[in-house]
């Protein structure tokens, strides 16, 4: 890996950080608990489109770790990387197929992240309860999952996408 690819991951790592914290800075605006934004989640499907799927599963990966050591728990860390390895594995495979665009693509991450949250939670905790939250947060999920690919389609568009990738391996 080039250094121009490093110092595009950092700053994607960084972004990442920062979207994060300004969420965990929101007040919950629900009252079903787990039901989150995913800013962060910007940068992480910017790096599946720019740089591809292992520099954005490093990117995912290292944000999960550090978001945790700062802003949660260990217990919350692993929730959050359930979540994060399922969703960019069905983001990866949707974008691959061409069958979905970036909005498509973060809507599915989305929902897969909730999956990946509520399955290690069922295993952990021992308890199908949670799965009665399924329904909230797949809402909830679709809902920030087009927001978050908006956003994200706008960027790939305005950069450049996989050109940006290109111009970050030379």
């Amino acid at each position: 890996m080039d250094t121009r690819k490093v110092v595009h991951m950092g700053m994607l790592i960084a972004l990442a950080m920062v979207l994060s914290f300004i969420e965990s800075q929101i007040p919950a605006f629900v009252a079903v608990p787990g039901i989150k934004l995913g800013l962060a989640n910007i940068a992480i499907v910017f790096a599946l489109y720019s740089l591809g799927f292992r520099e954005a599963l490093g990117v995912s990966l290292i944000r999960v770790v550090l978001s945790a050591i700062l802003f949660g728990s260990v217990v919350s860390g692993l929730y959050s990387a359930a979540g994060a390895i399922l969703s960019l594995l069905g983001m990866a495979l949707l974008k691959k197929s061409g069958f979905f665009g970036t909005v498509g693509v973060s809507v599915s991450g989305a929902v897969l992240h909730n999956l990946g949250q509520i399955g290690i939670a069922c295993f952990i905790l021992k308890t199908q309860a949670l799965v009665y939250y399924l329904p909230f947060l797949i809402l909830s999920a679709v809902l920030s999952g087009v927001v978050i690919g908006i956003i994200s389609a706008v960027l790939v568009e305005r950069l450049g996408g996989e050109e940006y990738g290109r111009r970050a391996e030379k």
